[in-house]
């Protein structure tokens, strides 16, 4: 079994920095930081009452209910276009 390369990517989220360590491209790595950076200063300025860590669930259950709409969309293209398909 073939080991992937790590990669080590140090990013700031909310004000805190973060080390990354995974196979992903530092440019993704930076993305995805910055989306959730993004998110969780979005949540923040419409509940200026959260402490980081409350704020942190609420940016992943946000996040998480965004994937599965997305997922969701994704299935019913893929059902649109295997039904014309098979037309």
């Amino acid at each position: 079994m073939t080991e992937q390369k790590k990669n080590k990517i140090t990013v700031e989220i909310y004000n805190k920095t973060y080390t990354i360590v995974g196979a992903e491209s530092k440019s993704h790595v930076e993305l995805v930081a910055s989306l959730v950076d993004q998110k969780m200063n979005e949540i923040h300025r419409h509940n200026k009452h959260l402490d980081s860590s409350k704020l942190a669930v609420l940016t992943a259950v946000n996040t998480m209910n965004d994937y599965l709409k997305l997922k969701e969309d994704y299935a019913t293209l893929l059902g649109s276009i295997h039904r014309k398909e098979e037309k």
